[in-house]
C-alpha cells in the first residue's frame, strides 16, 4: 500500500508542470520604448527653439543683413526701451484679463452642465464646445463685423437706447479680451468638467441633509474639487492668451500691438529677424515665469485654507 502510494505520488509530480521561468528584466526597455517618442518631441520642439535662441543671439543692420555674432545687445535693447515694456505689458494684461473671464464664466458653466440632464446636457456641451471646431480666424472675423460701428452690437445698443454713439470696440483691450474670452472659454469648461467627474453628487446631497445650506456647499465641497481644474485651464488659457496672434491681429489692428504681432512684424516686415526671436524667446520665459510662479503661489495658498 506504501510502495503504491509513493508510486503515485512520484507520478504526479513527474506529470506536475514545470515551474515558470522568471523572466529577465531589462533596466533600460522603459528608456528603449520611450526614445521614439523623446526623439520626435526633440526634433519638432526643442530643436526650433534651440535655432530661436540662437538666432536671437545674431545681430542685424539694415545695410549689413543678418550678422552671426554671438551678443546680447537684442535682450538688451528690449530690456531698455519703454515701447516694449508696453507692448509685453499689454500682452500679460489681455492674458490676464482673458484668464480672469473664463474662470467666472466658464466654472459655474462646466458645474451647470454636469447638474443637467440628458438630452439638454449634450446638446448644450455641444454649443459650448462648438467654437473650437471653427477656424479662430473664422470667429474672429466674425467678432469684427459686430464690433463695428455698424455692427449688431452697437446697432442693439442704440436701439434700446442705451448709448447715443457707438461705442469703439475695434483696435481696443476690450475687443481684444471679448473675443480672446470667446475663444479660449470652452478650455476652461474642459479643464472644469475633468475636475468635477470625480466628485460624487451624493456628498453634495449629504452635506444638505447635514444642514450646510448652498453657499457652505459650494465653498466646502464643490470648489475644493474644482480649483485643480480651475488651475489647470487658467494655465491653458493664460498661455494660449499671451502667445495668441490671429485675434490681436485682426481686433487690435496695428495700433495695438501685442507680443505676438510684434514678433511677426520683426520677422516679416522689418526683416529683423534677430529682434523677433529675442521677442519669442522673452515671451516664452516671461510665459513660463508668471505660470510657474502663480501656480505654485496658489497652489499655497489653496493649501492653507481648504486643509
Amino acid at each position: 500500500m506504501a510502495a503504491s502510494t509513493e508510486t503515485q505520488v512520484s507520478g504526479a509530480q513527474a506529470s506536475a508542470p514545470p515551474p515558470p521561468r522568471r523572466r529577465r528584466r531589462w533596466p533600460l526597455a522603459p528608456y528603449l520604448l520611450s526614445a521614439p517618442g523623446l526623439a520626435l518631441c526633440a526634433v519638432l520642439l526643442l530643436v526650433p527653439l534651440v535655432m530661436t535662441f540662437l538666432l536671437s543671439l545674431n545681430s542685424f543692420s539694415f545695410y549689413g543683413g543678418i550678422q552671426n555674432v554671438w551678443q546680447l545687445g537684442n535682450y538688451a535693447d528690449i530690456i531698455a526701451d519703454d515701447y516694449f515694456h508696453e507692448v509685453f505689458l499689454r500682452t500679460f494684461r489681455i492674458a490676464a484679463l482673458v484668464t480672469l473671464l473664463c474662470a467666472v464664466f466658464g466654472a459655474p458653466e462646466a458645474y451647470i452642465l454636469r447638474r443637467m440632464k440628458s438630452p439638454w446636457r449634450g446638446l448644450c456641451l455641444l454649443i459650448v464646445l462648438g467654437p473650437l471646431l471653427i477656424s479662430v480666424v473664422s470667429r474672429t472675423l466674425g467678432w469684427a463685423l459686430l464690433f463695428g460701428s455698424t455692427g449688431l452690437v452697437n446697432q442693439g445698443l442704440m436701439g434700446l437706447g442705451l448709448i447715443a454713439t457707438p461705442i469703439e470696440f475695434m483696435y481696443t483691450e476690450t475687443g481684444v479680451v471679448i473675443a480672446l474670452t470667446h475663444v479660449l472659454v470652452p478650455f476652461m469648461v474642459l479643464s472644469v468638467w475633468a475636475s468635477l467627474q470625480r466628485l460624487d453628487p451624493q456628498v453634495e446631497n449629504a452635506a444638505l441633509s447635514l444642514g450646510a445650506g448652498p453657499l457652505t456647499v459650494m465653498r466646502r465641497v464643490v470648489l475644493p474639487q474644482i480649483v485643480p481644474g480651475i488651475l489647470s485651464g487658467s494655465i491653458i488659457v493664460f498661455a494660449l492668451a499671451a502667445s495668441a496672434f490671429a485675434t490681436p491681429a485682426i481686433i487690435g489692428g496695428r495700433r495695438l500691438k501685442v507680443a505676438a504681432t510684434l514678433a511677426y512684424d520683426e520677422f516679416l516686415n522689418t526683416l529683423n529677424w534677430p529682434l523677433g526671436a529675442t521677442v519669442a524667446v522673452l515671451l516664452l520665459i516671461a510665459n513660463i515665469v508668471i505660470i510657474v510662479g502663480c501656480n505654485r503661489l496658489v497652489e499655497r495658498r489653496y493649501k492653507q485654507v481648504f486643509e
